[in-house]
């Protein structure tokens, strides 16, 4: 991986999600071992795996590095060191691991093998409430957090509609993650789109599809003028449309997937889950693996289309599973 020489702690984009859904389990299962008592080199510990990490990734002064405190994990012998980084306005979070010796770092995750490790990401997920098209009872779920403004959403938006017809026993559950810190007139879209499922649940998808259609047509200035006009072509009522649009009810929705996406710990859209399964940036192949996978796993049938990953690298969809596995828009904190 290539390291971001300002933006560094983008390592841990490449296991961030795997790692969210594995160290919450960690926290959240009994198998897990309690902290330690607080050790008297505990602060020495730290102060040594900070010197250490800065070195390692050329954190000068103007980096604002806050590391601790230790956190117990499934290895008995290495504390979990969660890590944020400032520079100017941006700043990054994520985690290392140290041995209790402090001898050796780990970059990556520490799993409980015991341990399902997206029983508790499983558990996050709302698949009522939203936008949602395929069986109900479908053996596959695909959630997908998005923001309408995004372009490696809309880029997803065209592979979904290649993955959804070679798997046509998957569902697709759409969530709202619109980044308006990047993305000016994302909330606006999100509302248009929250407000034709509340009118129509079906003409859901016929705004949504006009959105990702039209984006490069889109503005902050006319984004209100093109929804109406969306809503219209989607058979909505135009007055009710609007009215729904100016209410906080249709925000609430929305505010409920961001809540939902921050739990999971979602920074960046696109952001898929197969089945719990996190696929960051929506990698074509890596969704199609993950489905077939699961499809065979729950004897939900063969696919439409045969193989769904031929032509892939086993391996290097694996290595893309983790967070790397396309391009994604980050959110600014």
């Amino acid at each position: 991986m290539i390291w971001s020489p300002r933006f560094v702690l983008l390592f841990l984009i490449a296991a961030i999600a795997l790692a969210a859904s594995a160290n919450a389990q960690s926290s959240a299962t009994q198998s897990v071992a309690p902290a330690a008592p607080i050790a008297a080199n505990d602060a020495e510990l730290l102060k040594s795996t900070e010197a250490f990490v800065r070195n390692l990734f050329g954190w000068g002064a103007a980096f604002k590095v806050k590391m601790g405190p230790l956190e117990a994990t499934p290895s008995p012998d290495f504390y979990r060191v969660p890590i944020v980084v400032t520079i100017g306005d941006q700043t990054e979070g994520g985690e290392v691991f140290v041995s209790k010796d402090g001898k050796t770092l780990l970059r990556g995750e520490i799993f409980d093998t015991k341990v399902d490790p997206f029983a508790v990401t499983r558990s996050k997920l709302r698949l009522e409430g939203d936008p949602s098209k395929g069986p109900a009872d479908a053996k596959v779920t695909v959630v997908e957090f998005s923001d309408f403004q995004c372009p490696h959403c809309a880029q997803l938006y065209t592979i979904m509609q290649s993955v959804e017809q070679k798997f046509p026993q998957i569902r697709v559950v759409y969530k709202d993650f619109p980044l308006v810190a990047i993305h000016p007139w994302s909330m606006s879209a999100s509302l248009a789109g929250r407000c034709a499922f509340a009118q129509k649940p079906d003409a859901f998808w016929i705004v949504h599809d006009l959105i990702f259609d039209n984006q490069d047509l889109i503005s902050t200035e006319n984004v209100y003028e093109k929804m109406v006009d969306f809503a219209s072509r989607a058979g909505l009522d135009k007055d009710a449309f609007k009215a729904c649009v100016a209410s906080p009810e249709a925000r609430k929705g929305i505010e409920a997937d961001l809540e939902e996406g921050k739990a999971i710990q979602i920074s960046s859209t696109p952001t898929v889950f197969v089945n719990a399964r996190p696929v960051i940036g929506g990698d074509q192949a890596t969704l199609e693996q993950y489905i077939q996978f699961e499809l065979a796993r729950q004897g939900g049938g063969k696919t439409s289309g045969g193989s769904a990953t031929s032509g892939a690298t086993p391996g290097a969809s694996a290595a893309k599973a983790g967070g790397n596995g396309g391009p994604a828009d980050k959110a600014k904190k």
